[in-house]
């Protein structure tokens, strides 16, 4: 009653395929895997861009201007 037979799981199969077809799944195990790459690159890369396109606006002139960026000790 706990584990599902070999049947089940053919039956799991056969049901997928239907639904889905055969090209379709390996395309959307694909998109998981550029998603899950560019995720990791987006981790890694520091945040530069987010420091360029952040402009505040100065009070006194009506400027925009870049922030300062930020620094970190070691």
């Amino acid at each position: 009653m706990g584990s599902f037979s070999i049947w089940h799981w053919l039956i799991v199969l056969a049901v997928v395929l239907l639904l889905f077809g055969r090209g379709k799944i390996p395309e959307l195990m694909g998109d998981v895997a550029k998603g899950i790459k560019n995720f990791k690159s987006g981790m890694s890369e520091p945040d530069e861009t987010e420091a360029d396109t952040s402009k505040t606006i100065d009070n006194a002139t009506g400027e925009q201007v870049k922030p300062a960026k930020k620094t970190t000790k070691l």
